[in-house]
């Protein structure tokens, strides 16, 4: 879908592979399922992770757990490279929440209005790629169809 949540907003250091579950647990409450594939790097790839996926029928990005085969699977090797792929996007997604929406610049001093203004930039960044999604669809559409209209029009006339 191209749009970004905020799951956990914090300002202390913590661990961030502990919380996969949970972002797991609000993405099925969010769309009503668990994802069908978590693409994450290797913090959160542990075994505690690896039976909640396998448990809830997710598939965890990357290598298995343990020494690596001797014979490299190409048909893994293909996936492995797909979700690197899908994860420098979502990873670019930051970089530009960064550069075009101010997320560097953030210059309040207080907790919760810089929380505010982080989590507005969100907002805006999503919103935006809305209008983008329906613009495209109008204009999809407003030129399929003229292109169908004066095709007809032509056959009539001609």
């Amino acid at each position: 879908m191209g749009f970004a949540f905020i799951d956990k907003l914090s300002w202390d250091n913590f661990n961030e592979g502990v919380e996969l579950q949970e972002y797991a647990e609000n993405y099925r409450r969010r769309f009503g399922v668990y994802p069908a594939v978590i693409i994450a790097d290797k913090l959160y790839r542990n075994q505690e992770n690896f039976k909640f996926c396998k448990k809830n029928g997710i598939q965890l990005s990357g290598p298995k757990l343990g020494r690596p085969p001797k014979e490299a699977d190409k048909k893994q090797r293909r996936l492995e490279r797909k979700y690197e792929r899908i994860r420098n996007a979502i990873e670019g997604k930051f970089g530009e929440v960064k550069r075009c929406y101010g997320l560097n610049r953030i210059t309040v001093k207080l907790k919760d209005t810089s929380e505010s203004e982080i989590v507005l930039q969100f907002i805006v960044m999503n919103l935006e790629r809305r209008l983008r999604v329906l613009l495209s669809l109008f204009f999809k559409t407003l030129f399929w169809e003229g292109r169908f209209l004066s095709s007809r029009f032509c056959m009539m006339t001609g």
